[in-house]
């Protein structure tokens, strides 16, 4: 048998996660960028939330989109404390020293991509999803043996949840237009880096596999 990581999703076992696309870390308000002078947010995150308001997030939703019609489990994880003070949190995110409270505004998922119904919510507090939740046991429970993947942020979190998916015996597919880092370069970057651990795919390709995969009862659905 020929093994490769190039095989189209089987929509009853996958699932589609994205990775910390939340208040912190995705709107203008976020404890991320609440304390920057307008000038500052600009010239630090002004090409960041161009990107993502105009191009990434609406990517976002079109997957989600597609992925609820295909039968695919739509899955988040946030960075969120299981404490209010964020005590529970690992050694580098209190190095790095940020806090996103347990229950507060910053760690629900932004609007445009809000969960529904009973879609799973993971709260993290360490880059890896795999690490600080449960994530491997619910999806091991669901019957998901290809995970893709779509987040923020693509050389930090994004390429922590490609790196252990992959070791932990997932076949994973990366969105790239659908993750997002502060530069382009880094970006492209980490694109580069995290390949060999993962299929990649743009939106558009993805929408395609989807609609070739639907049969004519569920187009009718």
């Amino acid at each position: 048998m020929t093994l490769s990581r190039d095989i189209p999703l089987v929509p009853e076992q996958s699932a589609l996660l994205f990775v910390d696309v939340q208040n912190f870390a995705a709107h203008r308000d976020g404890a991320e960028f609440k304390e920057l002078s307008e000038a500052a947010f600009s010239e630090k995150y002004g090409w960041f939330f161009n990107e993502l308001d105009s191009r990434v997030i609406p990517n976002m939703q079109a997957i989600q989109t597609a992925c609820r019609h295909a039968g695919i489990e739509v899955l988040y994880t946030t960075i969120e404390s299981l404490t209010l003070d964020g005590r529970d949190r690992s050694l580098d995110y209190k190095i790095t020293g940020f806090n996103v409270p347990k229950g507060s505004w910053d760690g629900k998922v932004i609007d445009q991509i809000a969960p529904e119904g009973d879609e799973i919510v993971f709260p993290k507090s360490s880059s890896s999803v795999f690490v600080s939740t449960h994530i491997d046991y619910v999806l091991r429970n669901l019957g998901t043996r290809q995970l893709v993947i779509s987040g923020l942020i693509t050389d930090q979190c994004v390429e922590s949840a490609i790196r252990d998916a992959c070791d932990l015996g997932y076949l994973v597919t990366q969105v790239t237009d659908a993750c997002l880092t502060y530069t382009p370069e880094r970006h492209e970057n980490s694109l580069r880096a995290i390949k060999g651990y993962c299929r990649q795919v743009t939106t558009e390709q993805l929408l395609d596999e989807l609609r070739d995969l639907m049969t004519p009862e569920a187009e009718r659905a």
